[in-house]
């Protein structure tokens, strides 16, 4: 004889919520249960203070990232901004040539705000600006601590004033032999160091900032050519003689 006991149906509305309650409780269990063929990945360990401010800098972009500093570089000094501007100071894809030592104007002139006059002294009295001396960059850098030997361009100067020898810079503004500028002239009438030499607070590499200038004939002219600084003299009711530049 069959029972007469009623079937109990479940429908899809009871199913389906089961379903996926038991698939998130799946999903959930994985990062606890872990994938057991998985091996620890060891934290990336500093090799220098540049590194290591590099690290705590991705560190902070993601706090999951695993990092070690061993002590000897666990330091304040460089900073950060310093190892940054002195790889930049040499970045070959960067306008302009590499110098002898990577010297970061963006960090001296830029961010410590250093004058112009302080390290290209004699521009206020003299015809030509002064290149700075191995003398004066020791000036400073000789009281940062020991922990700067770390950046090459420190180790490159210190070797410069080891060995009493001037730093060969590589000039970036030159005009010809013939053409007599005066830097004393052009300070007293109040012409800004960055209408010829460009904004170098904001260049790690100090290049010839393009500037072309149109005559009213239609006739161009490019930064430190003849028709540019007559352009400018123009501009600023300045004389145009001839022996005004050439004597």
């Amino acid at each position: 004889m069959k029972s007469t006991a009623p079937q109990r149906f479940v429908s899809g509305r009871t199913l389906l919520p089961a379903l996926l309650g038991i698939g998130v409780l799946a999903v959930l269990a994985l990062p606890l249960l872990g994938d057991p063929g998985a091996e620890a990945k060891e934290p990336l360990r500093a090799g220098s203070v540049c590194e290591a401010h590099e690290l705590r800098a991705l560190q902070a972009e993601n706090p999951g990232l695993e990092i070690e500093i061993p002590p000897e570089f666990d330091q304040q000094f460089p900073s950060w901004q310093a190892c940054l501007s002195h790889e930049a100071a040499w970045d070959e894809e960067a306008p302009g040539p590499n110098q002898p030592i990577p010297f970061s104007h963006a960090h001296h002139a830029g961010l410590y705000e250093i004058a112009c006059n302080y390290c290209h002294g004699g521009t206020e009295r003299s015809q030509a600006a002064q290149v700075p001396s191995v003398e004066l960059c020791m000036g400073c850098h000789e009281h940062f601590p020991a922990s700067y030997d770390e950046l090459e361009g420190i180790r490159i100067l210190k070797q410069y004033w080891e060995e009493r020898e001037p730093i060969p810079w590589v000039q970036i503004h030159r005009v010809p032999e013939h053409v007599q500028f005066r830097h004393n002239r052009h300070v007293a009438a109040g012409v800004d160091c960055t209408r010829c030499h460009g904004n170098v607070a904001e260049m790690e590499k100090v290049y010839l900032v393009p500037d072309r200038v149109w005559w009213q004939y239609g006739l161009p002219a490019e930064k430190l050519e003849m028709g540019w600084c007559i352009q400018c003299h123009r501009e600023n009711e300045a004389s145009q003689d001839c022996f005004a530049c050439h004597y």
